[in-house]
């Protein structure tokens, strides 16, 4: 067999259904709700408690709400596709398994291995996010980490060491002059997600299901109560002429309006990770989609509402901060509703931890199951009928990123790879329909030929940006930084090499000829 041939062999879908109705690896624990649930949880996170308010004040004004339509129209294109998908292939991988199945075993090794790092690096920099919400709410209480205990280390303080104790050469790097050198708590819930994916599913997916609930209370508070404070003078108007700052960069306007909606891009996608476990569902070909669908809509709704209330009752400039759900609230004199959505925001964005974790576990388990990585991975816990060892590996790896390494732009990787991932589920269905369209769907992507090329343009345009013309000449809306293209390919690189140096020999199709 040709180097090209093996490249492009794939897994039939017939095969792939006969083996999810034949496999035992996983309990089938999860029902609707549990799935809805860790959807939704992967969805509403940063993007409703902090990314509305920054971006009404930074791009959008009031039409921050619209930034969040045009994203969710996007985004739904993507979730369409994975519906369909989820009800013909319902086996453990998502996006991996899917490109196995339609485009190759090359193409779904670099997906799976785009993801495996895109899902960790969620759970590290959310985990950052998270111990600066429960360290507020310490100090508020009178507790104090010491110094050392509260953050990373920062970049210069990193470089600072490798000089020292690898005695690298180059301009000195000047002595810290703070005391952080551990995040403390960032690693500590990165550890304790992982024990809990570890034990057994139905105790995580019922504990997280808790957590999604007193998340949504939180925004449904935001929702009931900030309603009563709207002014309309403050949306007006709804889309703030276009204006330049000091340095040239163009803010609101229409141009503002779509930049709004590149950023908050990356608060409504989630619902992926619902499908990586598919082989522990109840009734997969029934559910999936469902949940796909259902996660995404109860999220869009949440996110249009909350921005139309923060936008309402205070000034959007007033939103450009951390927390800004909180001041919101606490600017017009409601601190007990401030408060209440700090601890919403904090309970809430461990589910988050929990999707993204789940999802990077089964997806590391998948590769390992089908050859592409050792087979030592693929082992699942006799006790729990978990995949412990990869769960148990990501729990320690995300700690120490979370705990010592400065994350800085690295978390623009997630976003790349996301998007790299859309554009091979909206490619891959297409061309499964057009090839095979006799196969039993339990669910069919409506006007397909129209929204699954929608779903690859709206990901390129976010990847790559838009030209937009204004007073100061061409300007690029949305796009990724140089330096995110370079990281990527870097690891790309080193995924081809592992597979060329070990995938590829040791695959189970190469194994069963």
């Amino acid at each position: 067999m040709s180097l090209l041939s093996r490249m492009l062999r794939h897994k039939s879908v017939e095969q792939l259904q006969s083996e999810a109705g034949r496999r035992g690896d996983f309990r089938r624990v999860l029902g609707l709700w549990q799935l809805t649930a860790i959807g939704i949880g992967g969805i509403i996170g940063v993007g409703i408690f902090v990314l509305a308010g920054q971006q009404a004040a930074m791009n959008a004004g009031p039409a921050v709400a619209l930034s969040f339509l045009i994203a969710g129209a996007g985004s739904a294109c993507a979730a369409l596709c994975y519906a369909e998908f989820a009800g013909l292939i319902p086996v453990t991988g998502s996006a991996y398994t899917y490109g196995y199945a339609v485009l190759g075993e090359f193409v779904a090794w670099i997906i799976g291995w785009d993801l495996l790092l895109e899902y960790a690096l969620v759970v590290a920099v959310v985990a950052i996010g998270w111990s600066g919400y429960v360290q507020v709410l310490l100090a508020s209480a009178g507790v104090h980490l010491p110094e050392w205990a509260q953050q990373s280390m920062s970049a210069q303080t990193m470089h600072y060491y490798l000089q020292q104790v690898f005695g690298v050469h180059g301009t000195a790097v000047a002595a810290p002059s703070d005391g952080h050198r551990f995040n403390v708590i960032a690693a500590g819930v990165s550890l304790a997600v992982a024990l809990l994916l570890t034990v057994r599913m139905e105790w995580g997916a019922r504990f997280n299901t808790l957590i999604v609930a007193i998340k949504v209370l939180g925004v449904l508070l935001v929702i009931g109560v900030g309603a009563f404070f709207i002014h309309g003078a403050n949306w007006h108007p709804f889309i703030p002429p276009r204006l330049f700052d000091a340095q040239g960069v163009g803010h609101f306007g229409w141009a503002g309006v779509l930049t709004g909606a590149s950023v908050v891009f990356f608060a409504v996608f989630g619902y992926d990770t619902l499908t990586t476990a598919a082989e522990e569902a109840r009734h997969p070909q029934r559910d999936l989609p469902r949940a796909v669908l259902l996660s995404l809509a109860v999220a869009m709704v949440l996110y249009i509402a909350v921005s139309l209330v923060l936008t309402g009752i205070t000034h959007y400039s007033n939103l450009g901060g951390d927390a800004s759900v909180s001041q919101a609230f606490e600017a017009i004199g409601l601190h007990w509703v401030s408060v209440a959505i700090a601890v919403a925001a904090v309970v809430g964005v461990t589910s988050v931890l929990f999707a993204f974790m789940l999802g990077a576990a089964r997806i590391w388990f998948a590769l390992a199951r089908d050859g592409l990585l050792p087979a030592w991975f693929a082992k699942v816990s006799p006790r729990f009928g978990t995949p412990a060892r990869p769960t148990l590996i990501l729990g320690v790896f995300t700690a120490v990123v979370a705990g010592l390494l400065p994350i800085g732009e690295v978390a623009e990787l997630v976003n790349i790879g996301t998007l790299s991932a859309f554009i091979i589920i909206c490619s891959a269905v297409l061309v499964l329909r057009i090839r095979k369209p006799e196969l039993p769907r339990s669910f069919r992507m409506p006007w397909i030929a129209l929204l699954a090329p929608l779903g690859v343009a709206f990901s390129l345009l976010l990847i790559f940006g838009l030209p937009w013309p204004d007073a100061h000449g061409w300007q690029r809306i949305g796009g990724l930084p140089a330096i995110t293209f370079e990281r990527f390919v870097v690891w790309m690189a080193l995924g081809c090499l592992i597979y060329f140096g070990y995938g590829m020999r040791h695959s189970r199709l190469e194994r069963d000829g």
